[in-house]
């Protein structure tokens, strides 16, 4: 009955990953090359023991789209990124950030995360489409508030979402794709040739590696809160560098930590390399296409809802304001988490930190 449990967290997190990976296609990058990634994803998750595992993310995923001009320079800005990230994971330079900057600017970052994820569920989300988006918040709310489990919670509230769209016209995933994107003429893994002369490319690799280690710090961090366990962030980068090395080379998206409800499985872990094996098969084999026709976009919007306002938000806050915090670094910290990103949110509280230290005030 466990393991059953397990394949439900796979399924949601997938259910979830559908629409990014239709964004994804929207802006160039092949789906095909994105299963040579889940497969470095699944056997580095089972080689270290990662509880958090890595899946496309809308964050990294737009901003390469928007710092690159073609898809060749996306592709490289992707793969730039993620040849700064490798070391800096073999290094172990990102577990010495977190222990740099200290709890209260690491609680209020991922205090900030969850502002974030709150208001993407519902404003972001919910306002797509009014009647699946909020109709998936209150019964997503309901469903934890009666279960407090998270996978129920995403299974439940997408469920309603897809029954919300029963006689009724709505956006799917497929409806995000530009016109003149050509699904088929992504469908393939083959190098595509790229330059890293241009300086978007350049700009974008390193404002997305700024933006990785954000991400891998609190996405990781937070899968790990949510299964009860410690997550080596600095294994997860060297995962995810050589998954979007690998992804990028052949055409693909950007494949990152994500905040994953099969933290919240019995086998947290296994349900994480479950999940990404069940994707690569799904990208390989062209299901994805199908199965995006049935999913509308504002059906996972009470998920992120509930995720950030009740799961992520509550718990950091209260670590963030413990032992007597200044409570101008807190805010600092987590409005420009929640504004621009989490890297540099932490900058943002650190640098206030110091400017009150000078001052002569703790």
């Amino acid at each position: 009955m466990e393991y059953l449990y397990d394949l439900l967290a796979a399924v949601a997190v997938i259910a979830n990953g559908i629409p990014v990976a239709m964004f994804a296609l929207s802006l160039g990058f092949a789906l095909k090359p994105a299963a040579l990634a889940y497969l470095i994803g699944a056997i580095g998750a089972g080689s270290l023991g990662l509880v958090a595992p890595i899946s496309m993310q809308g964050e990294t995923i737009a901003l390469a789209g928007a710092l690159g001009k073609d898809r060749q320079e996306r592709l490289a800005i992707v793969i730039l990124g993620g040849l700064i990230m490798l070391p800096l994971g073999l290094l172990g330079l990102l577990q010495a950030t977190i222990d740099f900057i200290g709890p209260t600017i690491f609680y209020s970052m991922l205090a900030g995360v969850g502002l974030f994820l709150g208001k993407v569920g519902l404003i972001d989300m919910g306002t797509k489409d009014k009647r699946i988006g909020f109709s998936t918040i209150f019964s997503a709310v309901a469903i934890f508030i009666l279960t407090g489990d998270l996978i129920y919670t995403i299974l439940g509230s997408v469920a309603v979402g897809m029954i919300a769209t029963i006689k009724h016209p709505f956006v799917s995933a497929l409806d995000s794709i530009d016109e003149g994107v050509s699904a088929k003429e992504f469908d393939s893994i083959k190098h595509i040739p790229i330059t890293f002369k241009s300086i978007r490319v350049i700009r974008g690799g390193l404002a997305l590696a700024c933006l990785t280690i954000g991400g891998n710090i609190a996405y990781g961090t937070i899968t790990g809160q949510i299964a009860n366990m410690g997550a080596n962030v600095d294994h997860l980068t060297i995962v995810s560098a050589l998954a979007d090395i690998t992804s990028a080379w052949f055409g693909g998206p950007p494949v990152e930590s994500i905040i994953s409800a099969t933290g919240i499985a019995p086998h947290p872990v296994f349900a994480g390399i479950l999940m990404m094996a069940m994707f690569a098969v799904i990208m390989y084999s062209g299901i994805l296409m199908k199965l995006a026709k049935y999913i509308p976009v504002g059906a996972i919007a009470g998920f992120y809802f509930v995720l950030g306002a009740l799961v992520v938000f509550p718990p950091n806050i209260q670590s963030a304001l413990a032992d007597d915090a200044n409570p101008v670094v807190v805010g600092m910290t987590m409005a420009v988490t929640a504004t621009v990103d989490p890297f540099v949110g932490m900058v943002a509280g650190y640098v206030t930190k110091i400017l009150f230290a000078l001052a002569g005030q703790p």
